[in-house]
């Protein structure tokens, strides 16, 4: 029998366009002689609406852009369960109320396995600020940052700014501390572009990371598993513009991607060395991209991780698998068998305890 997946996507973050983005490429990587796929929308203001299994693949994203039909539902347990609960859910929701842990722990409560990362790495993936702290527990070398809240900012601008010029170099990078996709990044080149960059970061989020730039090479790697994650080959991303900003990401297509990225054995094996530990210190499971700097002095840093990293078609990690010889309908199926495996992980230990 055909396992009934659902879709979600969308969802209330400044990301719901990728969103609608990645889930209309998976719909065309999906073997539907497999699954019984059901969309599941979020919208802009937080509803659920729930949609007719799919016959075939979503032809545009407009198409899943699903139509409000009859009264809201008094639960999402209730809704959900409308037409038969799903054997398991594939979230594709990017950024805050998706991929920060808070639909994960909703999955949770109503004890449906979903694939990808669980409660604590999706939260302490998504900030920046306390992954970094994180990554340095265990010893991962990183870039110099400043990090504080909008309140901070708003009682003492002048000393904010004066930390960042003291301990920080031009250029830095001006972050929201819980966004994906470069949405709401900016570079700083001087303190009149520092100010207009934390300004603008802080239209996103309440917590701002800034970080000191550095001359080095983009590398990514894809990381795939449970309790004994796999690496993919390395991706190196050079960018047109200034940095690998939205636009690169997912509308220009002018970025170049070398994969597998030119790096020298050593290279290599520190980067897949130092994305295992990443990987375990936030305790991932399922997806992971991972991504990391490297100097003409061949110093690998690793910049941040991403649970849950675009599956578009110009998205780095399904090509990074599909050169490691993983095509994109296997890794969905991947994905799911590593869910249902966590969750049955899950299930037992629940059972004896009772």
């Amino acid at each position: 029998m055909k396992k009934k997946l659902g879709l979600v996507y969308g969802g209330k973050s400044a990301e719901h366009e990728v969103s609608l983005s990645t889930a209309t490429a998976v719909t065309n990587a999906i073997d539907f002689d497999k699954y019984e796929v059901i969309p599941v929308y979020i919208t802009y203001e937080g509803e659920w609406r729930k949609g007719e299994p799919l016959a075939a693949p979503a032809e545009s994203i407009e198409q899943l852009r699903l139509e409000r039909v009859g009264g809201k539902p008094d639960s999402i347990h209730d809704f959900l369960n409308g037409n038969g609960m799903p054997d398991i859910i594939l979230p594709l929701l990017h950024g805050t109320n998706g991929e920060d842990g808070t639909v994960q722990g909703l999955f949770e409560v109503m004890n449906i396995p979903y694939a990808g990362n669980g409660v604590l790495a999706s939260s302490a993936g998504m900030d920046k600020v306390v992954m970094k702290q994180l990554f340095a527990q265990v010893g991962l070398k990183q870039v110099p940052y400043v990090h504080f809240i909008r309140n901070q900012w708003k009682k003492d601008q002048e000393h904010w700014v004066g930390k960042m010029e003291q301990e920080l170099m031009f250029p830095m990078f001006v972050k929201p501390a819980n966004l994906g996709s470069s949405v709401g990044i900016s570079k700083a080149t001087d303190r009149e572009s520092l100010i207009a960059a934390v300004e603008f970061a802080l239209k996103f989020d309440r917590k701002i990371i800034v970080e000191q730039g550095v001359t080095a090479r983009e590398i990514e790697v894809g990381i795939l598993g449970n309790d004994d994650p796999a690496c993919s080959v390395l991706g190196e991303i050079k960018p047109v513009a200034a940095f690998y900003d939205y636009e690169a990401k997912y509308q220009d297509g002018n970025t170049e991607l070398l994969i597998p990225a030119p790096v020298t054995n050593e290279v290599e094996t520190t980067l897949k060395d130092m994305a295992i530990r990443a990987f375990k210190v936030l305790d991932c499971a399922g997806l992971v991209r991972a991504d990391f700097f490297v100097t003409d002095q061949d110093e690998v840093l690793i910049n941040e991780i991403n649970t849950m990293p675009g599956f578009t078609p110009t998205s780095m990690f399904p090509l990074l698998w599909q050169n490691t010889g993983t095509s994109y309908p296997e890794l969905i199926d991947r994905l799911i068998e590593l869910a249902l495996e966590r969750h049955e992980e899950k299930q037992q230990l629940q059972y004896k305890m009772d």
